[in-house]
């Protein structure tokens, strides 16, 4: 008895999946076409574009940074202020130069007396040395006439050699003179210059982009201070590999994306430069300047499109595309003009044009457009158009 009841339940269970199998074939076989927009699988010449990412730089940037040790008076802007020209931005303790500029003054005006004395004493070398020649001439004539005497004469010309030897030395202390009286002045300008460091300015309009001092640090030659940009203009830096870089040229306009949604428009940037980075590896950093862009700052991440050799690839409309989570869809016709659901690799996008990796034929026709009805095998009209 428990034997007849099993067989009639397998009987009864096959019956049923037998009813539910053929149920599906008898609804699509009486279910009326789905009108529909169809479009060829089409060769289509793309550019082979080559993404990379890179990050936003100001194209001038300065360290500012101080030129003597001393220690730091005060710091007169912070972290992302805005400052012109000529704006002072850090004070540094200038004392001691103040002092050596003092100190150089007074050896320069020190030196200023010893040129007059010298020139004085040349001008009276020069009054004696003309006394003396006059003397001589006016003695060795009478001694000509017998009228002086030869010790006269000797004594005459004597003076004419100690006057032309003082003069000659006093031509030589003003030439001391002098050149001390310029490494006076030189001193006395390197002294004051020196004294123009304590404060250190702005050497263009920009922003403060980092500070790493506070007062009563000690400033070092060299050591940053801060660092100012230019916010006129930035650029992309895009690192590329030597196969890609060799195919971008300065000048080059390149399609340019920046931020996560910040600017939802790309900007067209244009190829300033192209520097090698790492010669064992062969890497480059491409440089992109920026068009004028409110909100731009540096450290912003985008990126770069370049454009490479075009390349034939197929291609489907956009709107044939179904996607389902992270995979991608085309319902295709068959020869008896049903929808056939079928997974694809897309490529990239040009226009309403996606590229197809995998998946379809060149010889093959898609479905735009297709009604959230439409299912794999379902039939349709309009196929063949």
């Amino acid at each position: 008895m428990q034997r007849t009841i099993v067989v009639i339940m397998l009987a009864g269970s096959t019956l049923l999946v037998s009813a539910c199998r053929h149920e599906p074939a008898a609804q699509g076989a009486a279910a009326a076409p789905i009108t529909v927009s169809t479009a060829p699988v089409t060769s289509t010449v793309l550019a082979s574009d080559v993404e990379a990412g890179g990050v936003v730089t100001a194209r001038a940037t300065a360290l500012i940074s101080s030129r003597i040790m001393a220690p730091v008076v005060a710091v007169h802007v912070r972290a992302g202020d805005r400052v012109k020209r000529g704006t002072p931005l850090v004070i540094v303790d200038g004392r001691e130069t103040d002092a050596n500029r003092t100190r150089a003054i007074a050896t320069l005006a020190s030196a200023t007396d010893t040129v007059r004395a010298a020139d004085s004493e040349v001008r009276s070398a020069q009054a004696a040395l003309t006394l003396a020649r006059t003397t001589h001439d006016r003695i060795k004539t009478l001694h000509d006439k017998k009228s002086a005497t030869t010790q006269e004469l000797d004594q005459a010309v004597s003076a004419l050699d100690v006057a032309d030897a003082q003069f000659g030395q006093a031509q030589a202390h003003l030439s001391a003179a002098n050149a001390a009286q310029d490494a006076a002045r030189a001193a006395s300008d390197a002294a004051t210059v020196a004294s123009s460091y304590t404060t250190l300015t702005a050497p263009f309009d920009g922003i403060v982009s980092e500070r790493s001092v506070d007062p009563g640090s000690m400033a070092n030659p060299g050591a940053g201070l801060l660092t100012l940009e230019d916010a006129t203009g930035f650029r992309l830096e895009v690192p590329l590999d030597e196969s890609r870089a060799a195919t971008v040229k300065i000048g080059d306009t390149v399609g340019v994306n920046l931020g996560e949604g910040q600017f939802p428009d790309s900007l067209s940037g244009r190829v300033s430069e192209i520097a090698r980075v790492d010669p064992a590896s062969h890497s480059f950093i491409v440089k992109i300047d920026l068009p004028t862009q409110n909100g731009v700052r540096s450290g912003t991440f985008g990126r770069a499109r370049f454009t490479g050799t075009p390349r034939n690839s197929l291609t489907v409309p956009t709107a044939a595309a179904v996607r389902r989570g992270q995979l991608t869809f085309v319902f295709a016709v068959d020869r008896e003009n049903r929808a056939r659901l079928r997974a694809v690799s897309p490529g990239s996008v040009d226009g309403d044009r996606l590229e197809i990796l995998a998946g379809v034929g060149e010889k093959d026709v898609v479905i735009t457009n297709p009604p959230p009805s439409l299912t794999d095998g379902a039939p349709v009209a309009g196929a063949r158009q």
